[in-house]
């Protein structure tokens, strides 16, 4: 009876799981994994801080802004399943 909620749910999920994976695979996050092993073991005590431009605040802002509609809009499906459970 809510099937359809739920799939159409899921399916956006998957939809944007596939986006952002495609975005990350063509901005090259899985491009150097052998080093990948080697960074917990990296001292980077004597590097200086890199100050955050204004793309990487916008970007903090966009994942928490998705992150936060992610979470509403499982709000939003449990309330309505669950007044329309009648």
């Amino acid at each position: 009876m809510y099937y359809p909620y739920f799939i159409a749910y899921i399916g956006i999920g998957l939809v944007l799981s596939l986006v952002v994976f495609y975005w990350a695979f063509r901005t090259g996050q899985f491009t150097d994994q052998q080093r990948a092993r080697f960074l917990p073991l990296r001292d980077d005590a004597d590097k200086v801080p890199v100050k955050a431009s204004r793309f990487n605040r916008i970007e903090i802002y966009g994942l928490f802004f998705l992150a936060a509609a992610g979470l509403g809009a499982t709000a939003a499906v449990l309330a309505f399943a669950l007044y329309f459970s009648k």
